[in-house]
């Protein structure tokens, strides 16, 4: 008995640390690129806010420090374009629009401010950031647990992509998803995935104001 509860508790451990390596391999790999503030980041063309949870039409504690992050690196010059992604496939259901409104109210100029409304994950969102909007160089946003996978999908894909860390999201039920969702990114990248929508091209060098739906 002793030895099976042995060999159970091996393969339990060789079975988390497999599930492991391919989030760890991804923080590792873009640990060069994580920035914890505005101040510090390199400039690059494009802030890219990734979509996260609304409630009444107002951005949630997480999507809201994400769109503020992007303001600090849009006033301070690190940037000169938003990209907001998110899903507002639903009238009932917009990730977008919120975040804005609140960029707006923040000082970041209308024709600044790009929406992209089919950011229904993060695969996406980077994939249509270089495909539909054409960035090249760009400053992701999000919480720590979630940074690193954005930052590698951006980088797979040839956004030339640096992350800055906005605050909240420490739960650990966050970082316990990130496992299978590393995954799944992988999994995307090397199938080449594309995303279920695309559409025209929409260049950052244009105004804002026309994604605005």
């Amino acid at each position: 008995m002793r030895r099976l509860f042995r060999w159970l508790l091996l393969s339990l451990l060789c079975a988390l640390t497999v599930f492991l390596v391919v989030p760890l391999l991804m923080r590792t790999s873009v640990s060069g690129n994580l920035y914890d503030a505005a101040d510090l980041a390199p400039q690059t063309d494009v802030a890219i806010v990734l979509g996260a949870s609304v409630a009444r039409g107002v951005p949630s504690p997480v999507l809201a420090a994400r769109a503020q992050e992007a303001v600090d690196l849009y006033l301070k010059g690190r940037v000169r374009k938003i990209l907001v992604t998110g899903d507002s496939a639903a009238l009932s259901h917009d990730e977008v629009t919120p975040v804005r409104k609140y960029l707006i109210t923040s000082g970041v100029l209308a024709e600044d401010i790009f929406l992209d409304h089919a950011g229904l994950d993060t695969y996406s969102s980077m994939y249509r950031a270089r495909a539909v909007f054409g960035a090249t160089s760009a400053t992701i946003v999000t919480q720590n647990f979630h940074l690193p996978r954005a930052l590698f999908i951006a980088r797979a894909l040839g956004i030339d992509a640096v992350g800055v860390v906005a605050s909240g999201g420490t739960n650990f039920n966050d970082y316990l998803r990130e496992i299978p969702a590393s995954w799944k990114a992988l999994l995307d990248l090397l199938t080449r995935r594309q995303p279920q929508y695309l559409g025209e091209s929409i260049p950052l060098s244009g105004d804002g104001q026309a994604t605005w739906y």
